[in-house]
């Protein structure tokens, strides 16, 4: 069995090699070739821009005129279903959207109807991951730009409802972390707690996931309780990681014991890794860049087949899985924040391939038969590919991601569009279309299309221009790093480790990096925001004592003296063979 097994690890391994060498010499290779539609113009941009505006009030209209206040629209039928609580999810999903494209009247409606008619002592069992991204996050970015008039979008009305409803449902959430290891429950009763058969099984993603949220909720309430459960949720994976720094899929919440071990970047883990990195982006505090680092170089080493990523053993490193799936498309975007570009784009053309040869990408793609997998068939409007669209062009501004962007607009408007809204497509090669429309489509697929090409033609909107930085949560939610949430002084205070002011490490980095597309540096990210490879406008790449973001440490302290965690050290983990440092378990 063991031959078998590496025999064939060798061979998918080959076979990728044979890929990536055949895509650079042939430009009709079939999963990694060259883009050769005509590059868009600034007129056709503009055209993109207002075509993805109208795609966007399509859906919404529909949802509002045939589904509100049910959760979300069945856009054949024109009919509304709850599908999560029961609480106008799509609307509350759609409300950061409507403050991007500058919609002040059905932006101030959806939020006064919201704040007078939405309640949460409701006998509902919900998931723990999907309520804290789609409306405990909708609720949260909604509030911060309806209460600050630096966003142009304030409501003179507004009394803070949406916060004291966001600060209601994190507490009936509270109950599921409840749990010997930190780990949450996958699932909460709002009226009940954590049911007595719940099961104790959970995903790392659904664990490691709810730190941006409940983070920003502790910021603004001044209650530590939400950051402190989801941090230690986050510790409680990590502690529990394998000797190469890897982590499974599943876990038991109650015995820390992983029950899926397979490692990974998609399904059900990928945005623990989204979170390591974006929590430290906002709230600066840098045991969460000090488990990213490790966690993004063990996945490199272990699951990058370049250009793809392959499903691994966390124990062993070998092989389980040679698939591609598309929650693996948010890489990408996340190496871009992370610095790490030109594996970006090569992996970015990879998956692009996909979306190309089916004109959508299906959930997933077996690299060993480079057909879609059995049983995977589907694409549900997933919006990841097109957020590491819009962040590459952002990074780079090379055409080739608008000319993506333009096909991505095609086959949605070709292929998924319905009566009332967006249909799923229930299997990519026939193009089937399914009596659904997921509330994501309004937070995120549409969004990152729109700030796509109004990038390309000048923005004029609250992320490019607005008064704040702002970090995208895995629903595509807007967080500000506002003073109130980045905190300048508690950048190196968390464990007590307080910085005076003349004791904080300062570096000023600013990219002179050229717009020009065919020319791109590989950047690095260390200790503070990114550097290099990319216009110093587009991201977090300057110090701000206004915006409460500064780039420092504080020195003379260990990690373990800051962290109260044992660690290895990140270089020691990909040196060396023998685990240095016993895995914790609970019993």
């Amino acid at each position: 069995m063991e031959t078998t097994t590496t025999t064939t690890n060798r061979w998918v391994q080959l076979l990728l090699l044979v890929l990536v060498i055949s895509a650079g010499n042939n430009k009709n290779a079939i999963l990694v070739r060259k883009v050769l539609a005509d590059s868009v113009t600034l007129e056709e941009a503009k055209l993109l821009r207002d075509e993805v505006r109208e795609m966007f009030y399509h859906a919404f209209d529909g949802y509002m005129e045939n589904a509100f206040p049910l959760d979300e629209l069945k856009p054949l039928s024109c009919e509304g279903v709850d599908t999560l609580g029961g609480y106008a999810l799509t609307l509350i999903d759609s409300l950061d959207m409507l403050a991007l494209l500058g919609d002040k009247e059905q932006f101030t409606f959806s939020v006064e109807w919201i704040g007078k008619n939405l309640r949460f002592d409701i006998n509902k069992t919900v998931s723990v991951f999907e309520t804290s991204i789609r409306v405990l996050g909708g609720l949260l970015s909604a509030h911060l730009i309806a209460s600050d008039y630096t966003t142009g979008m304030r409501i003179p009305s507004y009394e803070n409802q949406l916060l004291h409803l966001a600060e209601d449902l994190a507490r009936r959430m509270l109950p599921a972390f409840d749990t010997p290891t930190g780990i949450p429950f996958g699932s909460v009763n709002l009226l009940h707690g954590v049911d007595e058969h719940e099961s104790k099984i959970t995903s790392t993603a659904g664990g490691g996931t709810l730190t941006l949220e409940f983070g920003v909720l502790s910021h603004l309430t001044n209650d530590p309780i939400f950051e402190q459960v989801t941090k230690n949720a986050v510790r409680g994976l990590w502690v529990r990681r394998s000797r190469l720094n890897l982590v499974g899929a599943h876990i038991n919440v109650f015995t820390g014991e992983w029950t899926q071990k397979d490692a990974g970047i998609g399904t059900s883990i990928d945005s623990f890794y989204e979170y390591l990195l974006k929590a430290y982006l906002l709230f600066g505090d840098e045991e969460y860049l000090f488990v990213f680092n490790e966690a993004y170089a063990a996945a490199m080493q272990n699951l990058f087949k370049d250009p793809w990523y392959v499903e691994v053993n966390m124990d062993s490193a070998v092989m389980v899985w040679p698939l591609f799936n598309s929650l693996q498309a948010f890489w990408p975007g996340l190496q871009v924040l992370a610095g790490d570009i030109d594996p970006a784009i090569r992996t970015h053309a990879a998956f692009f391939s996909v979306w190309k040869r089916y004109g959508f990408t299906p959930e997933g793609f077996n690299l060993a038969t480079l057909n879609v997998q059995h049983g995977q068939k589907s694409y549900p409007l997933r919006p990841e590919l097109i957020e590491s669209t819009y962040w590459l062009y952002k990074a780079t501004r090379d055409p080739r991601y608008l000319d993506a962007g333009r096909d991505m607009v095609a086959s949605l408007q070709y292929g998924t569009r319905c009566p009332c809204g967006y249909c799923h497509i229930t299997d990519v090669e026939f193009h089937e279309k399914e009596d659904h429309m997921e509330s994501f489509f309004l937070a995120e697929t549409v969004k990152y299309l729109w700030l796509l090409f109004d990038l390309a033609v000048g923005p004029d909107n609250l992320v490019e221009n607005g008064p704040y930085k702002y970090i995208f949560s895995t629903e595509g939610h807007l967080l500000p790093a506002t003073p109130q949430i980045s905190l300048v002084r508690e950048h190196c205070s968390y464990f007590g480790a307080y910085c005076r002011s003349g004791d904080i490490v300062q570096d000023s980095h600013k990219s002179n990096t050229s717009l020009n597309p065919g020319k791109t540096n590989t950047t690095s990210f260390y200790g503070g925001w990114i550097h290099g490879g990319y216009p110093s406008d587009s991201l977090f790449v300057e110090s701000s004592s206004s915006s409460g973001l500064i780039k420092g440490l504080c020195p003379g302290l260990t990690h373990g003296q800051k962290y109260g965690i044992p660690y290895m050290d990140s270089t020691d983990a990909i040196q060396e063979e023998e685990p240095t440092r016993q895995q914790e378990h609970v019993s």
